[in-house]
């Protein structure tokens, strides 16, 4: 994405290419791409905002993949990889 938005690409679409843009192009946007009841819940949140610099998603605090918490606060949740 670095490379897009020097490119000249704004920063929202750049995030679009690589969620909606890319379920699309898979052939999954029915269930991928997008936040909506029904779509597997894969997310991830950062602390910066990547609009104004996308490196902001170098950092990632969040991960949540189909409801299960994988990492939070930073910090890998071992329960979530099957590990105590």
């Amino acid at each position: 994405m670095n490379h897009m938005i020097e490119a000249g690409m704004p920063a929202m679409e750049a995030i679009k290419c690589a969620t909606v843009n890319a379920a699309d192009l898979l052939g999954k946007s029915d269930v991928l791409g997008t936040l909506k009841p029904g779509y597997y819940a894969d997310i991830v949140a950062v602390e910066k905002n990547p609009l104004q610099n996308i490196s902001a998603l170098i950092e990632i605090a969040f991960v949540m993949k189909e409801g299960t918490i994988y990492k939070q606060d930073g910090t890998a949740n071992p329960k979530a990889f099957g590990l105590k």
